[in-house]
């Protein structure tokens, strides 16, 4: 059942709960009301100046706590995968592809250069070599074609001639998009596209358990 709609006193408990230096979670402890409800009443609410020291020593507190949280994580997440395998790396390879490779021949295409690169990686490692991919760039108007082709040869280590085609999209949507996009192809790629089709479908039915 919800819970009643804030009376004046509550709405101005909370201002003034917020005016002297608490942070939201404290609010919600004291009020029993949820973040949301809090937080539209407090998101402009300015903390008195004789308050300021200690809401900043709370800011910082909370800080703290997230960068520990973050290298216990990092920590957690080495322990737990180690030595990436070869079967780590066709593990990762099937879902990258998975999520984001087309489904009818051997072609990936994004503008994440770590995802292109993890899975250029991958290909690799599967037997592909360098002179054997097909790859090509799709750039907004804007984005230099010049710099894009050195930033997508720096990022797979190949030689700048290894990127053949540039296909120009029309707009000017740059924004994150500032070396457009990388497409991977394999020349002949027949058989490990079924590879790769054929590890993801036995990650389906390894995973997805029949009810």
């Amino acid at each position: 059942m919800p819970k009643p709609a804030l009376s004046a006193n509550e709405v101005k408990e909370i201002i003034n709960l917020r005016r002297i230096g608490n942070s939201l979670h404290e609010i919600r402890v004291i009020t029993k009301r949820s973040n949301g409800t809090i937080w539209k009443y407090i998101k402009d609410v300015v903390v008195l100046p004789e308050y300021k020291d200690i809401w900043r020593a709370k800011r910082g507190g909370s800080k703290a706590k997230s960068n520990r949280e973050w290298q216990e994580s990092k920590k957690r997440a080495s322990n737990i995968l180690g030595k990436i395998s070869f079967r780590d790396q066709m593990m990762i390879l099937s879902c990258l592809y998975w999520g984001e490779g087309t489904k009818r021949e051997l072609n990936v295409i994004n503008s994440d250069p770590i995802m292109i690169k993890v899975i250029f990686q991958c290909l690799k490692e599967l037997g592909i070599k360098n002179e054997e991919f097909k790859i090509s760039l799709r750039l907004f108007d804007g984005i230099n074609k010049r710099k894009a082709i050195l930033f997508w040869s720096k990022t797979l280590e190949i030689p700048a001639g290894f990127i053949k085609k540039v296909n120009a999209i029309p707009g000017r949507k740059v924004g994150k998009l500032e070396y457009g996009m990388c497409r991977l192809r394999v020349k002949k790629g027949g058989r490990y596209f079924k590879l790769i089709m054929s590890m993801i479908d036995f990650i389906k039915l390894t995973v997805i358990k029949p009810s």
